[in-house]
């Protein structure tokens, strides 16, 4: 598994001996308080730094299982796990254990896995799942709920995080499973699932009375799940437009899903009208620049994500000008979706499998990239975290 913190150099044949490797991730510094001000960077999260670690393969209990890990995606979006980690919870699903582990944490990845030992009914040696992945080699679970489409995990630690991310589905049953799409689904499918309530939110609030809907972080593959959504659906009712960096603008741009695309030393450029902002780069500073260029014109405001984490805010608590950013919660969106008699992605691929063409945006654009190992993952973790990936690569990793 891989864990950050401080820069760590196994011994020499440590991976070898390794039953179950996992990489970490430094969580803060020794003086990060939670509950206090904004910290520094040397006080705040550390995510440069990562360790290999070896933890003993687990060995299932009554009602346990061990799955595992195949493969998992890595995209922005993980690093938006890190970054909202103690705020919103995403450490707490794969805790590191033990007497060195203190402001250390492993990040949730998206991915599927095998179960390799059973003591759980209905959960059998071979069965394949798709779900919520630590970045390790194994995942122990407490397999309730069981039915033909999966089942959730009832592990002690996660009985009060988000049930969305503890559910596992079962690649046999699962109508939307192809072998042949495995890396685009645990590329695009949680982040698609966000795009689409993203969408509906949108629709919902007739985008609080604006024509534009203006994306920041535009490659990133929840922004143009959005824009591709919007442009396919309500292209009658709004522009929209993409910020993205000098060097991304001809991808995003080649997408076809952008009214028009921006660069970010460019926003004088944006078109001066009532306008929603959907922030995934979560830049304080990008975000400040916006509100000051909009004020008034500025109908809606929302944090999703924080692909430039190094300036990252999810929620401003900074002054601005104009409408007070509000954090967008996809859980909420999921939770009372069907109360709200909206639509339901989750369950449409079971009711209508035949239809998995929709729910592929620009699949073309992005070239699954395999790599294997903990020296790969750990490289291809500090490309994606320090934007040095291209935003047509789809990293899909194992260890």
């Amino acid at each position: 598994m891989i864990r950050a913190g401080p820069s760590h150099t196994p011994p020499p044949g440590y991976v070898g001996r390794c039953r179950d490797p996992a990489i970490d991730q430094r969580r803060h510094g020794a003086d990060y308080d939670p509950a206090g001000p904004r910290p520094s960077k040397s006080a705040a999260t550390r995510l440069d730094d990562t360790r290999l670690v070896a933890d003993t393969l687990p060995d299932p209990g009554a009602g346990e299982a061990v799955l595992q890990v195949d493969a998992f995606a890595f995209t922005a979006n993980n690093i938006t796990y890190a970054v909202a980690g103690d705020t919103i919870g995403y450490w707490r699903f794969f805790p590191a254990q033990g007497e060195t582990d203190e402001g250390w944490g492993r990040i949730p990845v998206w991915g599927f896995g095998d179960v390799v030992q059973s003591n759980a009914d209905g959960v059998a040696e071979g069965d394949r799942f798709y779900g919520y992945f630590p970045m390790a080699g194994h995942l122990l679970v407490k397999p309730q709920r069981v039915s033909e489409h999966g089942f959730s995990d009832a592990a002690a630690h996660r009985a009060e995080l988000p049930p969305v991310y503890n559910n596992y589905t079962r690649s046999a049953a699962d109508p939307a499973y192809r072998a042949d799409q495995e890396a685009m689904q645990m590329l695009f499918r949680p982040l698609f699932t966000t795009s689409f309530f993203l969408d509906d939110f949108l629709d919902d609030n007739d985008f609080f009375g604006a024509a534009t809907v203006l994306l920041t972080s535009a490659s990133s593959k929840t922004a143009f799940g959005l824009a591709w959504l919007l442009k396919r659906n309500r292209s009658d009712r709004c522009r929209v437009v993409g910020l993205t960096s000098a060097g991304n603008a001809g991808f995003v741009e080649g997408l076809g899903c952008y009214d028009q695309v921006v660069a970010y030393d460019d926003l004088a450029s944006l078109p001066r009208e009532p306008t929603v902002l959907v922030d995934m780069a979560g830049n304080a500073e990008l975000r400040a620049a916006l509100h000051h260029n909009y004020a008034d014109d500025l109908a809606y405001s929302c944090s999703v994500g924080a692909t430039h984490w190094e300036n990252a805010r999810m929620s401003g608590d900074e002054p601005l000008r104009g409408r007070n950013p509000a954090c967008f919660s996809r859980r909420h969106r999921f939770k009372n979706a069907p109360r709200n008699g909206g639509p339901q992605p989750w369950r449409s691929a079971r009711q209508r499998p035949g239809r998995r063409s929709s729910r592929r945006p620009t699949v073309g654009s992005t070239c699954a990239c395999a790599q294997h190992g903990p020296d790969a993952v750990q490289s291809i973790y500090q490309q994606v975290l320090h934007n040095r990936a291209s935003p047509s690569d789809g990293f899909i990793l194992s260890l």
